[in-house]
């Protein structure tokens, strides 16, 4: 589950919960994907004296992020190509690191990338990285404007990511949190440790790390009123909780109703309920299936107040 937790004083935090790194030296890769070239993205260091720090990077691979990182040497720049470059892994146009395959937000088998591409009779090809993440930060910035930019450098001191359970965020006092957003998984539809297998990959995750889901709706429900009553505790009065899900099982279950449960159970009632049903999405498309027929084709935002 993915926390969005901000706090009502000055000092923010995201709190992900999400398994450790088991090991810090990437897996194999990819190979039915695509061949990345070890891309240079800061200008050639000339002219320096050699107590200067270079102001570029000749190998930005998963082997050297986890190392600086290990080393808690990550500067802002690293920090940002990490950021792009794990988005870029693979994906459906020219756009990705990869040969097209499903969307990024999913990652699929090598098996079956090597079946598509058999399929699509492509080959998977060297890519320019540094050029792709280039280009996508620009085009991830082209609307900051440079009061904007000031304003994020003087906030980027004050905040803070941790990893660790929903259930258990004993290093967030009680009542500092303005507003809490997650969406949880939708009971086992996902499978996490297949689906962010190259993602694993390339920040150094054992995929088994990543725990099986229930496909109990009781179950989940247990979970989530555990989740719920530790979000209500770190949640100031007057504070929100916003959670998003979606129906599942043909729409035979609709998970906010199992939300409500759970916040029922907490002492708490949704002040609203939100409903956005979506006429196209890309992974419906790729997958061949007629958007609001099968899968998950709406999202479903309880917001509670406390």
């Amino acid at each position: 589950m993915f926390l969005l937790v901000v706090f009502a004083a000055p000092q923010q935090e995201t709190t992900l919960a999400s398994p450790r790194r088991t090991s810090r030296k990437p897996l194999p890769g990819p190979a039915a994907l695509g061949s990345l070239r070890s891309p240079s993205l800061r200008r050639p260091w000339k002219g320096r004296s050699d107590r200067e720090e270079p102001n570029y990077r000749t190998n930005f691979t998963p082997a050297y992020l986890l190392e600086k990182d290990a080393a808690n040497q990550l500067d802002a720049i690293d920090a940002w190509i990490r950021l792009v470059a794990l988005n870029r892994l693979s994906g459906h146009s020219a756009g990705f690191f990869s040969v097209r395959t499903m969307p990024p937000n999913q990652a699929v088998p090598i098996a079956r990338q090597v079946a598509i591409n058999a399929r699509n009779q492509q080959t998977p090809d060297r890519r320019d990285v540094a050029a792709l993440i280039l280009k996508k930060s620009k085009s991830l910035l082209r609307h900051i404007t440079i009061d904007q930019r000031q304003q994020l450098s003087k906030l980027a001191p004050e905040h803070r990511i941790s990893a660790g359970l929903a259930q258990r965020m004993d290093h967030i006092a009680d009542e500092s949190v303005q507003l809490v957003i997650t969406s949880p998984p939708f009971l086992n539809v996902v499978n996490y440790r297949q689906d962010n297998w190259l993602r694993c990959w390339f920040a150094g995750i054992d995929p088994q790390a990543i725990p099986k889901l229930t496909s109990s709706s009781n179950q989940w429900t247990e979970g989530m009123t555990e989740a719920m009553r530790e979000m209500r505790r770190v949640v100031k009065y007057g504070g929100h909780i916003a959670i998003e899900v979606g129906e599942v099982k043909k729409g035979q279950i609709k998970m906010e109703e199992l939300v409500v449960e759970a916040g029922n159970r907490c002492g708490m009632k949704p002040n609203e309920i939100y409903l956005n049903t979506q006429n196209f999405t890309k992974t419906s498309h790729c997958w061949g299936i007629e958007n609001n027929k099968a899968g998950t084709n709406t999202n479903r935002i309880v917001v509670f107040q406390k």
